[in-house]
């Protein structure tokens, strides 16, 4: 059983000035990070670029995190789909010699659009010979391709497989379906940042959360009541995280994160790689603004 519980964070690819991955503030971040309280660290997800990076990059990406991981003694969930199924084997297999991961995170093949069928049976075949298992990533809005709740069910009575990262955008029936009749070592993680109450109220194991780069600590506690099952205090750390939430998510995630990290003085730059655009002003204010707001709510 593969243990997936609590807070995870999938961390931004930091850049210098001179357009080069800043390996010592991915270090800085992920260290802080783990130190306040998340289960683990996601690299190379959406949050970090990934499309941007060459190869040499993401190596690097992950070596990094993988040593701090091993550090800090947390978890390494380490993104490895793509829409082709002989580059999605060939990046799993590249992670039998990446100590300490946990899990691959494998996306529901984008672009193609191959179709529920075709998807389950990428996946079911990438399961089958990955040197670590399975996270499904479930997110419609960037394939152009969802999973239903048949289909999610099936990937997870595959023994490889052992949770999902459900980001579509609602607690819809299917997630609650798949809630109800997931395998019990099966972990569903949130993977809206604004749904990781509901979701992990209702059975989920946890989540995987761009907004906790800032705040670490608020979401982790967040994650923690609610599998304790403490709706009153979920209620409120949900309440007082929201508006971060949607602050950050204003324009296309990492942009946001980046300007925030960037105003706090944990990266060296906010810059993302095109086709992204910065932050606007506007946007990078907005952040700032409401991690003030929550700061003073907690001193208050």
């Amino acid at each position: 059983m593969v243990d997936l519980d609590g807070l995870w964070v999938p961390l931004v690819t930091p850049f210098t000035s001179r357009d080069e991955v800043d390996l010592e503030a991915l270090a800085r971040l992920a260290a802080e990070v783990l130190d306040d309280g998340a289960r683990g660290l996601v690299a190379l997800g959406t949050t970090g670029e990934p499309t941007s990076l060459t190869p040499e990059e993401r190596r690097a990406v992950v070596a990094t995190c993988a040593e701090v991981a091993a550090a800090r003694g947390g978890g390494l969930v380490v993104a490895a789909g793509t829409n082709d199924t002989r580059t999605t084997l060939a990046r799993h297999a590249a992670l039998a010699d990446v100590p300490g991961v946990t899990a691959a995170l494998t996306v529901v093949p984008y672009y193609v659009r191959p179709g529920e069928a075709a998807a389950v049976r990428h996946l079911t075949h990438v399961a089958d010979r990955s040197p670590v298992p399975l996270v499904v990533y479930n997110v419609p809005a960037r394939t152009g391709l969802g999973l239903g709740a048949a289909a999610l069910l099936d990937l997870a009575a595959h023994p490889r497989v052992v949770g999902l990262k459900q980001a579509v955008g609602a607690l819809d029936p299917d997630t609650t379906t798949v809630l109800a009749a997931a395998p019990p070592d099966f972990a569903v993680l949130a993977g809206d940042d604004a749904f990781i109450a509901p979701t992990v109220l209702l059975g989920g194991r946890g989540s995987i959360t761009a907004s906790a780069h800032v705040a670490t600590g608020g979401f982790a506690a967040l994650v923690a009541d609610a599998l304790a099952g403490r709706a009153s205090a979920v209620r409120e750390h949900h309440a007082a995280l929201l508006p971060l939430v949607g602050a950050l998510f204003a324009e296309p995630n990492p942009v946001v994160v980046k300007a925030l990290l960037h105003a706090q003085g944990r990266i060296a730059t906010p810059d993302v790689r095109m086709p992204l655009l910065p932050a606007s002003s506007t946007a990078s204010a907005g952040a700032l603004d409401a991690l003030c707001g929550l700061a003073r709510q907690r001193s208050g």
